[in-house]
C-alpha cells in the first residue's frame, strides 16, 4: 500500500533554450553563481515539500558539470543542511558513488549528519555512471568490472565499520588498518568514531540493469532498492520485482511483490494528459540530450546519439518523445486521477509496495518545479495518505 512520497533532484540549474532544437548538452556553460543556484533550489523545493507533506527528498552526488545538469557534489553536507531548515522530511542521499571516496571517511561523514539531523539523512549509495567523475577521482569506470569489485569492496568495509564494535578486513582495494606500530603496539583493529546511532543503517541503491549478482550483492547487505528510468517502465520494472524477490529468497528471506522498492517516476502535471506532454516535451528533450549521450537509455543506438548533438537534424528525427515514455509507463503525465489511476494500478499489482519517487526532468526551471510539487502534493497524495495538504505560505 503507497503511503510515501518521495522525489528525487539531480541538482540541475535553470538551464536556458531546452529541447532537441535547443543548445547542445556539451555547448553549455554557466558562470559559478549560476552553478552554484542549484544549492538554493535544493532548499526550495525540500522546505516546500516538508510543508507539504512529502516523505524524502533525495539529492545525486556530481561533481564537475559546468552544463549545470547536477550541481550538488556532498549530499551528506548539503543534507545536514537542509534537515536544519526543516522539520519533519527526511533527506536522501540518492546516491553517494562510493568509488570516488574513501569507505571510511563516508562512513565517517554519514554517521555524524545521523546524530545531528536525529536521523533524519537516509544513506545510499551508488557506483557512479560519468566517466570524468569516477576517473577524476582515481577509480575506474570504463573497465565496468573493476568498477564493481571496488564498489562492492567499499561496500563491506562501510557496513563492517557501520555495524561492528571493532573490525579488521583485508581485500583486493584495502587492508584495513595497517598493521603499523601505534603508541605501543602494532594495529590490529579499527572503530568508526562516531559510529551512527540508528542501526542498522537504511540504505538505498539504485537498480539499473538488475543483474542477479547486483541484486543479490543488496539483498545480502539489506540495502532497498530504487527503480528508475527505463527500469520502470511496464515489463521492465516487473521483471525486476520478480527477480528481486529471487534474490532475497536466496538468503531465506521471502519478501512480498514490491517490497523494499521504491518505484520512481518522471512526471508533469496539466489539466490533461496531452496538455502535459505538450508542456513537458522540451524538459523530457533535455533531459534525453543529457542522459542518453552517457549510455543510461539502452535502447538508443549510436546514430541517435550524434543526431541529439545537432539541434538542426534532432527536432525532427526519429528520437525518444515523451509520448513513448508516457505510453510506456516511465514518465506520469496529466490531471491528478490520470496520476492517481496509474499508481493506483500499481498498488493493486504489487501489494507490498510503500513508496514512491516522482522527480521532475533536467531543464525543469525552480518556479515550475515547486508548482509541480505542490500540485502533485494536493491532487494526487490524499488519494494514498487520507490527508489534505495544507496551503503553503508564501515566503
Amino acid at each position: 500500500m503507497i503511503t510515501k512520497f518521495d522525489s528525487l533532484y539531480a541538482g540541475h540549474a535553470d538551464l536556458d533554450n531546452v529541447g532537441y532544437g535547443g543548445t547542445p548538452i556539451n555547448e553549455r556553460r554557466y558562470s559559478n553563481a549560476h552553478l552554484a543556484s542549484a544549492l538554493s533550489k535544493a532548499e526550495s523545493m525540500a522546505v516546500l515539500m516538508d510543508k507539504l507533506g512529502y516523505n524524502c527528498f533525495w539529492m545525486a552526488e556530481h561533481h564537475f558539470q559546468r552544463e549545470g545538469t547536477e550541481c550538488i557534489p556532498n549530499n551528506i553536507l548539503m543534507g545536514v543542511h537542509l534537515a536544519h531548515r526543516t522539520k519533519n522530511i527526511k533527506i536522501g542521499c540518492g546516491f553517494n558513488i562510493a568509488p570516488m571516496w574513501h569507505p571510511l571517511r563516508m562512513a565517517e561523514d554519514y554517521a555524524v549528519a545521523d546524530i545531528l539531523t536525529g536521523g533524519r539523512i537516509v544513506f545510499g549509495l551508488g557506483r557512479g555512471y560519468h566517466t570524468r567523475e569516477v576517473e577524476t577521482f582515481g577509480s575506474p569506470l570504463i573497465d565496468q568490472e573493476a568498477n564493481r569489485e571496488l564498489f562492492e569492496e567499499q561496500t563491506d568495509i562501510i557496513f563492517k565499520a557501520f555495524n561492528e564494535e571493532s573490525f579488521t578486513h583485508k581485500g583486493k582495494y584495502y587492508t584495513l588498518p595497517p598493521e603499523v606500530p601505534y603508541r605501543g603496539y602494532t594495529l590490529k583493529e579499527l572503530t568508526l568514531v562516531p559510529r551512527p546511532f540508528r542501526l542498522p543503517v537504511e540504505c538505498w541503491q539504485p537498480i539499473q540493469g538488475g543483474s542477479a549478482r547486483a541484486l543479490e550483492f543488496m539483498a545480502k547487505h539489506g540495502i532497498q532498492g530504487m527503480v528508475g528510468g527505463g527500469s520502470a517502465e511496464g515489463g521492465a520494472m516487473h521483471k525486476v520485482v520478480l527477480a528481486w524477490q529471487e534474490a532475497h529468497a536466496k538468503f531465506g528471506k521471502h519478501i512480498e511483490l514490491g517490497e523494499r522498492l521504491c518505484f520512481g517516476f518522471h512526471f508533469y502535471m496539466a489539466d490533461s494528459r496531452e496538455k502535459g506532454m505538450k508542456e513537458a516535451a522540451k524538459y523530457y528533450e533535455e533531459n534525453m540530450k543529457m542522459f542518453g549521450e552517457l549510455r543510461l537509455v539502452r535502447a538508443l543506438t549510436d546514430e541517435q546519439i550524434e543526431i541529439m548533438r545537432d539541434p538542426v537534424r534532432a527536432p525532427t528525427a526519429k528520437l525518444p518523445r515523451v509520448e513513448d515514455a508516457v505510453k510506456a509507463g516511465g514518465f506520469l503525465c496529466g490531471n491528478g486521477d490520470d496520476l492517481i489511476g496509474h499508481l493506483k494500478a500499481l498498488e493493486e499489482k504489487y501489494p507490498a509496495l510503500d513508496r514512491i519517487s516522482v522527480s521532475l526532468s533536467v531543464g525543469v526551471p525552480e518556479k515550475i518545479a515547486l508548482e509541480q510539487l505542490e500540485r502533485f502534493a494536493k491532487e494526487v497524495m490524499p488519494a494514498f495518505t487520507g490527508k489534505v495538504q495544507p496551503a503553503v505560505a508564501a515566503e
